[in-house]
C-alpha cells in the first residue's frame, strides 16, 4: 500500500537529515527529546528516535483485506454497503493527498448494521480502534439535545474538530442519528468537508467523517420489496437502483447540502436468513451453543416481518436481538 510506503520513505528521509545534525549532538550529552503530552510517547536515545519515526495510530498496512474480511464475517445482508466502504475507505486511505475529507452517509432502518460499519471502519484503520482517542462519536440526540442552545453547540464542535485534526490529521468523526442533527448544527460542520486546502492555517483533508442515518430508510425498503417482488435476487441490487433518491434524504432532507458526501450507502432490510444469522452470532457471544434449528425458531418467535402474508422483512433488523434472546432462553 501506497501509505505504508509513505511511512517508509518518510522514516527513511527524516533519519538521514538528523543523523548527522542532531544525534551527535544527543550522544554527547546523553539526553534525548521528549515530545509533547499531546503526543502520548516518549523515545530516549538512538532506538528511540526509530520508535518515533515509525509510530502512528494508524494501521498502515492491510486494511482492504482486513476491513473486506470483516464486514463478510459480521455485516449480514449487505452486499451493496460492504462493497462500496471497502473500495472508498481503502481508496481515501491509499491517496497520499486527497483533495477533500472522506464523507460517508449510511442509510437504513434501524437494525441493518449501520453502527457495526462504523466501529468495523475503525477497528481496521486505529490500532486501538473504538478506544483510540483520534475517533469521536457524537449522537444527535444525546450530545445536541436542546434547540436553544444551538449556538453553543456550533462553536464547541467546531473547536473540538479543528483542534482533534491539528493534533491527528487522520481523526474520525461519527456522528448518529444524523436525521435528527439541527440544521444549525449540520451548517457548521459543513465548510470541515469540503474541497478546501486549509481553513483557518488547518487541513482537513485527511479527516473522515461519517453520518448514521435512518432517513432514506423507507425508500429502500420499498425498492427491496419492489425487486423482490419482480423475481429478482437480492443480490440483483445495485448502489445506483437507490442512491438518486438517498442523496435527497441526508441532512434533514436538503439536497442542496448533500454535494459534501461522497458516498450514500444505503443498508437494505434484514431477511429472516439475516435475522437467523444474528442469533447464531449472538448465542456465540452469550456462551450458548449455536445451534442453527434453534436460531430459526427464535427468529420466527421474536421478529416481527412485513408484508404480513408474506413475513419477509424484519422490522427492526437484527436490532434488540440480544436482549430479545436473553428473554426467550
Amino acid at each position: 500500500m501506497r501509505f505504508c510506503n509513505q511511512w517508509q520513505s518518510h522514516i527513511s528521509t527524516v533519519w538521514d537529515q538528523t543523523l548527522s545534525s542532531k544525534m551527535t549532538k544527543l550522544a554527547s550529552t546523553g539526553r534525548g527529546l521528549s515530545e509533547t503530552s499531546s503526543r502520548m510517547w516518549e523515545w530516549r536515545g538512538w532506538n528511540g528516535l526509530l520508535a518515533v519515526l515509525t509510530s502512528t495510530p494508524l494501521k498502515t498496512c492491510g486494511i482492504s483485506l482486513g476491513l473486506e474480511a470483516d464486514l463478510g464475517r459480521n455485516l449480514f445482508g449487505q452486499h451493496i454497503a460492504s462493497e462500496v466502504i471497502v473500495n472508498a475507505v481503502t481508496g481515501f486511505m491509499n491517496n497520499d493527498n486527497p483533495k477533500k475529507p472522506l464523507v460517508l452517509s449510511f442509510h437504513g432502518t434501524a437494525g441493518t448494521g449501520k453502527t457495526l460499519a462504523s466501529q468495523l471502519i475503525v477497528k481496521n484503520i486505529y490500532k486501538k480502534g473504538m478506544d483510540s482517542r483520534f475517533v469521536h462519536f457524537f449522537n444527535s440526540v444525546i450530545n445536541f439535545p436542546h434547540a436553544s442552545q444551538v449556538e453553543t453547540y456550533k462553536s464547541q464542535l467546531q473547536l473540538w474538530i479543528r483542534g482533534n485534526v491539528t493534533n491527528c490529521a487522520h481523526s474520525m468523526f461519527i456522528f448518529d442519528e444524523m436525521d435528527k442533527m439541527h440544521p444549525g448544527i449540520i451548517d457548521s460542520i459543513k465548510p470541515f468537508m469540503d474541497y478546501q486546502y486549509k481553513l483557518d492555517g488547518v487541513s482537513y483533508q485527511k479527516a473522515i467523517f461519517i453520518f448514521l442515518s435512518n432517513a432514506g430508510g423507507k425508500i429502500i425498503t420499498q425498492t427491496t420489496l419492489v425487486s423482490w417482488k419482480a423475481g429478482k435476487k437480492r443480490e440483483e441490487l445495485k448502489l445506483e437502483d437507490v442512491e438518486t433518491a438517498l442523496s435527497s434524504s441526508v441532512f434533514n432532507y436538503r439536497k442542496s447540502d448533500s454535494y459534501v458526501v461522497d458516498f450514500f450507502i444505503p443498508f437494505l432490510p434484514l431477511e429472516r436468513q439475516h435475522i437467523v444469522q444474528c442469533i447464531m452470532v449472538e448465542m456465540v457471544a452469550m456462551g450458548l451453543q449455536s445451534e442453527h434449528n434453534k436460531a430459526c425458531e427464535m427468529a420466527d418467535k421474536i421478529v416481527i416481518y412485513i408484508p404480513d402474508d408474506e413475513r419477509r422483512i424484519s422490522v427492526s433488523g437484527c436490532k434488540r436481538i440480544a436482549s430479545r434472546l436473553k428473554n426467550f432462553m
